[in-house]
């Protein structure tokens, strides 16, 4: 599979995740860790499904247990401090501060082996945050009252969670995307555990949102995982950073069609910069093109040299 195969399957579960706020929103009153354990079931049998024309596959599942860890660390850690962060601070400030994690990707990337830092994924990276502090600041004012520091905590870990989970899956390269089957599975009996612990059971009202939870299941909370498991081991893993700030945009634009919400001129402004950022972040030698990267070059004929 190609770098350029990689990111753009990468790139749809930055459009599947742009779903998540309108599939949630039609899915009524379950409650977050209930919500979380039943589409999360759904996107570890939607992995298992494939196995039936792959029975090899299931080998995946024997993993070391820092893959394990990993994986479950990501998936379920990374929800239930968001869910944290929602419960104990108000969603504008913790959105805004869990959207660090895209920026986290693109630094975070520097420290694998043979990848650099460009200026230019930095600045788009920052144009896009700046893009989603235009977007959330559209939605009101900020309260940064000392009662919410634990979710803004939440929030602030969540963030290096998932950056965290995201950029460590290329150190595992090796690990097929069949394992996240499992970890799905696991972050939903974990989820599970937690709701049973802190949540009253609520379940679908209507057909319609039973079908609003299949479909988070199949896409966002499911298949998303997936495609971006493929696009963080074998794709451009800073561009795809900079590109997940468009999430939230596209989100929003989706529930004004929906009509869950309103058009505004911050969030046409967002858009922009968020544009701005990923066509910054493309101007690299190495993004979508098949020229070669000479900081790699060099490093290759010095190592050829000894």
């Amino acid at each position: 599979m190609t770098t350029r195969t990689a990111t753009t399957i990468g790139l749809i579960a930055i459009l599947l995740w742009s779903l998540l706020a309108l599939f949630t929103a039609a899915t009524g009153r379950i409650p977050p860790f209930q919500l979380n354990a039943m589409t999360f079931l759904i996107g570890g049998l939607v992995g298992m499904g494939s196995w039936i024309a792959r029975p090899q596959a299931v080998k995946a599942l024997r993993q070391k247990p820092v893959v394990w860890a990993l994986g479950i660390g990501g998936l379920f850690g990374y929800h239930a401090l968001y869910f944290a962060a929602l419960r104990w601070a108000p969603p504008a400030e913790s959105g805004l501060i869990n959207y660090l994690w895209p920026l986290l990707i693109v630094l975070f990337s520097s420290f694998l082996p043979g990848e650099h830092l460009r200026r230019a994924h930095l600045v788009g990276a920052l144009l896009g945050f700046a893009g989603v502090i235009v977007l959330i600041a559209g939605r009101g004012a900020f309260d940064a009252r000392t009662e919410y520091l634990p979710g803004y905590a939440c929030a602030f870990v969540a963030a290096f969670v998932w950056g965290g989970y995201s950029v460590l899956s290329r150190r595992f390269g090796q690990v097929p995307t069949d394992a996240v089957a499992g970890f799905c599975l696991m972050t939903a009996l974990l989820s599970w555990i937690c709701h049973l612990a802190f949540e009253t059971t609520v379940w679908p009202e209507t057909t319609t949102q039973w079908l609003a939870l299949l479909a988070l299941g199949l896409g966002p909370v499911g298949g998303a995982f997936y495609v971006w498991d493929i696009g963080m081991k074998r794709g451009d893993i800073r561009l795809l950073g900079v590109a997940s700030y468009a999430t939230p945009v596209l989100s929003t634009l989706l529930l004004v069609l929906a009509g869950y919400a309103e058009p505004t001129l911050t969030l046409a402004l967002s858009c922009g910069l968020i544009v701005a950022g990923a066509l910054v972040a493309t101007l690299t030698p190495k993004a979508f093109s098949g020229k070669a990267d000479p900081a790699r070059l060099s490093v290759r004929r010095g190592a050829g040299e000894r």
